[in-house]
């Protein structure tokens, strides 16, 4: 059932989530792929802006109007990291961590963000998938000082196009994945095996009210990570800001 990428190009628009967010509202179909060389309203998670100059990145969002059950929505998110994950992998031999929940960094600084949005449409709920990877050294200076960049790390400038058609490819395979009987567990499995954030680590968890400081024990099927507080207790986190204690597993 695999979705066919319908690619539509921008040179500079506000945001590729809200391009992507009108079109699904107007109907367009799953696949549909918007790209900008710029973004002037770029978006992060709790409406943080992404900067985005042009040609420093790769921006895309995805539309998605997955057939599986609401509960599992909430793994397209870890699909996508690992899809990048792969890409990166793939086609500049560069190896990441996964933080949770949509993070890709390199020695715990911020290479990738993932943004998935949902949204109601004539046609159903769709997904709307935006991913920004930092491509160009000249980004850094821009972003928060935990900021990379893919040529930061390599000291090559990356192909963006290849980039860009390794990611499309290993979505496409993995958002199959997610549509199989075991599809869910063998996404979590993965990201498991993929995220020094997965299991004992220690973190600080900030919520909207409060936060805390534990251990992560793995993830709930749904995604949602757990996390022992030092009284022992286990906390399911389901949306929050997770900032690593210290650079080594313990």
């Amino acid at each position: 059932m695999s979705f066919q990428p319908i690619i539509q190009r921008f040179d500079s628009i506000d945001s590729t989530n809200i391009e992507a967010l009108r079109q699904a509202k107007a109907g367009a179909p799953e696949g549909l792929c918007i790209i900008a060389r710029e973004q002037t309203r770029g978006r992060g998670r709790l409406d943080r802006s992404w900067q985005s100059p042009a040609d420093a990145g790769l921006y895309m969002s995805l539309l998605l109007r997955p057939k599986f059950e609401m509960n599992a929505w909430p793994l397209i998110t870890l699909m996508a990291a690992l899809a990048v994950y792969d890409a990166l992998m793939k086609t500049c031999e560069l190896r990441t961590d996964i933080k949770w929940p949509n993070d890709l960094c390199v020695n715990d600084r911020k290479l990738c963000g993932i943004l998935a949005e949902t949204v109601e449409t004539a046609l159903g709920t769709a997904a709307v998938v935006g991913i920004g990877i930092n491509l160009s050294s000249e980004i850094v200076p821009l972003v928060p000082a935990e900021a990379t960049s893919v040529e930061s790390v390599t000291g090559r400038k990356p192909d963006r196009e290849l980039i860009l058609h390794g990611l499309l490819k290993s979505i496409a395979e993995r958002y199959d994945l997610l549509h199989s009987a075991a599809g869910c567990e063998h996404i979590i499995r993965e990201w498991c095996a993929h995220s020094s954030y997965a299991m004992g680590r220690r973190v600080r968890v900030t919520l909207s009210d409060k936060a805390f400081e534990g251990t992560t024990r793995g993830l709930e099927s749904d995604g949602a990570l757990r996390v022992e507080s030092a009284e022992g207790r286990m906390k399911i986190v389901r949306a929050g800001d997770v900032t690593a204690l210290r650079s080594t597993n313990g």
